[in-house]
């Protein structure tokens, strides 16, 4: 059994993908061919954006979005503590000071009262200007945006919606990647929509940030004269033939991939009933299950769990061992105590994520289930 199975997804969508292949290496436009154009064209339509700038990874397009906001020293970015390192790096890449929020234990997204809290904090220190919040949209289900928008809108703070893993969720019938000035996705094979590669992409409303985007990705040139340099930006374009691959992958992953991965989560839900805590998805909520991620009692049942599995020759996955206030790359201890961080510091001991894609069979999924379950009650 596969945790992602891009093998399977591949030959399903072959046909398609080679010939998309095959043209781009007919027309030897490897750099901004037109599948890049046509890929950003239907993504702004898919996210209801008006402008779409895809760049090289997840990763670049966050840096790429804080850099278009001015962001730099002195700056104060909120950011949730329970993610991956790239939605805090790109904010100390630019010197920018990361302040770290505790989340929501039933969604594991950003506590809006946590983030209350933290700007409070910040504000009473004195030290830094609050300028922006990156919500992450964790394990495809999107951020709290009903509370979060007025809570930034209060406090004048720019969001950034990290959609790396949330591309394909909804809220009613709004999509992820359509919340905040900038939202950003990631093409990274094991998203709910990869590419063959990295990649990424930048969501705006605002004509004069898309401008800005695209000339930052490129160096800061000028869209007249590729010599003359307007600001300094970075080398981060989507390559020709990931976006090919992304055109019918994409099409797929609208008509039915993401039917078919609910239909895995439901799965998994009812096979599992109260045995373990399953996702919670809020009412008018959708989630694109970039992970299906099940919580146990302790670390101690979550590791038993997981080897029983593993002797099935079933892949699991934990997301995230650690909270950021825990590594070292943003220790401070004597800011971040692991009290300020409770959830964070439960769900990095208890989560499990368990194999999960479009192309899975729902026996599958009834296997692995009944496996935790019938492990489970053996222990009891």
């Amino acid at each position: 059994m596969q945790f992602k199975d891009l093998k399977a997804q591949y030959l399903a969508l072959k046909p398609d993908i080679d010939q998309a292949i095959q043209s781009v290496l007919n027309s030897s436009a490897f750099i901004l061919g037109n599948p890049v154009a046509e890929l950003e064209e239907q993504l702004a339509s898919y996210a209801r954006r008006r402008h779409c700038i895809t760049c090289a990874s997840g990763s670049d397009a966050l840096l790429l979005a804080l850099i278009a906001l001015d962001i730099g020293p002195g700056d104060a970015v909120f950011v949730p503590d329970f993610t991956y390192v790239a939605t805090a790096g790109a904010a100390s890449l630019l010197g920018a000071a990361v302040i770290l929020v505790d989340i929501d234990p039933r969604t594991f997204n950003l506590s809006p009262e946590a983030l209350e809290s933290a700007i409070q904090r910040v504000l009473r220190e004195g030290r830094l200007q609050p300028k922006a919040v990156i919500p992450v949209d964790l394990f495809g289900l999107p951020a709290d945006y009903p509370r979060l928008l007025p809570l930034a809108e209060k406090y004048g703070l720019a969001i950034i919606e990290d959609g790396a893993q949330g591309f394909g969720g909804r809220i009613h019938q709004r999509p992820a990647c359509s919340f905040g000035e900038l939202s950003i996705t990631s093409f990274f094979p094991a998203k709910p929509l990869g590419c063959y590669g990295d990649g990424g992409a930048i969501f705006v409303n605002d004509s004069e940030l898309d401008q800005r985007l695209r000339s930052l990705r490129a160096h800061g040139r000028s869209p007249f004269d590729k010599y003359d340099c307007l600001e300094t930006g970075i080398n981060s374009r989507l390559d020709t033939l990931q976006a090919a691959v992304l055109v019918p992958k994409l099409r797929a992953f609208v008509s039915s991939e993401l039917d078919a991965v609910d239909a895995i989560a439901r799965q998994y839900s009812q096979r599992l009933g109260e045995a373990v805590v399953t996702p919670r998805i809020p009412d008018g909520y959708r989630s694109s299950w970039a992970q299906y991620t099940i919580a146990l009692r302790n670390q101690a049942e979550r590791d038993r769990v997981r080897a029983v599995l593993a002797g099935h020759q079933i892949p699991t996955m934990i997301y995230y061992p650690k909270g950021l206030h825990q590594q070292k790359a943003f220790q401070h201890p004597s800011d971040w105590p692991d009290a300020l961080f409770p959830h964070t510091v439960t769900a990095s001991q208890t989560v499990l994520s368990l194999p999960i894609h479009p192309y899975m069979q729902e026996k599958d999924a009834a296997e692995v289930a009944d496996i935790i379950v019938e492990s489970l009650s053996r222990e009891d």
